[in-house]
């Protein structure tokens, strides 16, 4: 482990910024909300800022992404075809634990299946990830339930966790090492080290009441969900709250419903775009004919609960797939966050 003044942190963006497209947290200036996004500059940075409004998964598995394009020659009747996706190398910096577990999340449903995604493959072999650890808890944030914070411990290339007016800077790859040894930093001695565990103890003592209280309660709701113990009624009263508006899936850093559409650009050329898409929506299972297997709201609604807590689940994902960071319950106008749903089910094992 190294150090890093806080007067020089933005040596490491400054480094990044030859060989990475730089995107990092920062205020918007019209809205004060913080954003994940690209930086022209290591100053446009806060690495103090909260978590971002919109999870950063955007950068590694766009929202809108053109995959390929093919060309339809009616004569020869054959098809021209190119992949085309834009992977350009990036470094994301002061992404915290939450997101980068969703990003995570998203590395093993897209490359640790039967199947691979080139498209996201070449997205995340570019990528340098610089973490940040939570030292002090933000208000909407329950990753104390989901062992997913409040500091990374894989997946980095390196890690910050601030101690007064330094950082400690924690490699956790080859290619972080490499950057450490060129901007010279200097060895961190045990008793700093040490510090990073009283300060990652400190914010866990600081998370707000129901972020401890459900820790085990999400265990049991696993467990109910998984088994199918859960009484149709609770799923009808959740349903009936729901917008239908998608948004929970859009913010979840580890969402992955994706749309395939092809798009003609000429008379005989076509683009192939991937969007992104939400459980949330009843065409997301329409089938042909117009049939769909999951009409009613509330079997939308506990698809995405299993996805998010069901142990089949948590097998694809090595864990639950909701990693704690409360944009869920920020964003849904049905009051049915993650922590909510939970809550309704604790109502009813408890009577």
């Amino acid at each position: 482990m190294y150090l890093i003044n806080k007067n020089d942190i933005s040596k490491i963006a400054e480094s990044l910024m030859k060989d990475y497209e730089l995107y990092g947290p920062g205020y918007d200036k019209e809205s004060g909300q913080v954003f994940f996004d690209k930086c022209e500059s290591a100053d446009e940075i806060n690495l103090k800022a909260p978590i971002p409004s919109l999870s950063p998964k955007e950068i590694v598995f766009p929202q809108l992404e053109k995959i390929l394009s093919y060309d339809y020659n009616s004569e020869s009747k054959k098809a021209q075809i190119k992949k085309e996706f834009a992977a350009k190398p990036k470094a994301l910096i002061g992404i915290r634990s939450c997101d980068l577990t969703g990003i995570l999340c998203i590395d093993r449903f897209y490359l640790g299946q039967e199947y691979v995604d080139d498209i996201f493959l070449e997205h995340r072999k570019k990528m340098f990830i610089v973490a940040n650890t939570c030292v002090t808890p933000f208000k909407q944030c329950f990753c104390a339930c989901t062992d997913s914070g409040p500091s990374a411990r894989e997946g980095f290339d390196l890690n910050l966790t601030e101690l007064g007016d330094v950082y400690l800077v924690e490699t956790g790859s080859p290619r972080g090492e490499e950057l450490a040894d060129r901007l010279s930093l200097k060895k961190a001695e045990q008793s700093q080290i040490d510090a990073k565990k009283k300060a990652v103890d400190k914010s866990l003592s600081l998370f707000e009441g129901f972020a401890t209280e459900n820790k085990a309660w999400i265990s049991r709701v696993m467990n109910r969900v998984t088994t199918g113990f859960i009484k149709p009624e609770i799923w009808e009263y959740i349903g009936n709250q729901c917008f239908e508006c998608g948004a929970c899936s859009f913010v979840c850093p580890s969402c992955t419903c994706f749309n395939i559409e092809d798009v003609n650009t000429t008379a005989t050329g076509t683009n192939r775009l991937r969007t992104w898409d939400s459980c949330s929506f009843e065409g997301y299972t329409r089938m042909a004919g117009d049939h769909n297997p999951r009409k009613p709201v509330e079997d939308r609604r506990n698809k995405r609960f299993f996805c998010k807590l069901s142990y089949s689940q948590s097998k694809k994902y090595l864990r639950p797939g909701c990693v704690g960071c409360g944009r869920c319950v920020k964003v849904c106008p049905g009051d049915i966050g993650l922590p909510n749903v939970v809550t309704y089910i604790r109502r009813e094992i408890t009577g």
